[in-house]
């Protein structure tokens, strides 16, 4: 999760409105997968509030690293185990002295928080969004 976090004000509206149109095409370069968190630990060096997380996106993606600004709607502890749905093909974003591998989704809350993006049904760690 590298975006800051904002709430669904004017401002974040009028940006989606001016957001450029893709073609589906671009959209299918995303590589969105899911994946199951296996550790989840403070990220005291960070200049926000931030989660260091280990996510496994099975046996063709790997274990991969992300840092996550998700310690307001979320514990450690509630996370080991949670599957997530992440993009596993960006390049790495250096957050000193870490670096992020893949982009775990989320959407902003009425209270500014991060609600993770999770199946609602047992998938397979690695399955692919369609």
């Amino acid at each position: 999760m590298w975006f800051d976090q904002r709430s669904a004000t004017s401002e974040v509206v009028g940006e989606l409105k001016n957001m450029e149109t893709i073609t589906y095409q671009d959209f299918e370069k995303i590589d969105i997968r899911a994946g199951e968190i296996l550790q989840a630990e403070d990220f005291p060096e960070a200049r926000k509030p931030m989660y260091k997380l280990v996510v496994d996106f099975g046996p063709e993606i790997g274990i991969k690293k992300s840092a996550g600004q998700i310690t307001k709607n979320y514990t450690k502890e509630e996370l080991v185990g949670r599957m997530i749905i992440g993009v596993v093909n960006f390049p790495p974003k250096n957050i000193e002295p870490f670096v992020s591998e893949v982009l775990i989704l989320g959407l902003i809350d009425e209270e500014n928080k991060v609600v993770l993006l999770c199946p609602t049904q047992k998938v397979p760690k690695g399955a692919k969004m369609m």
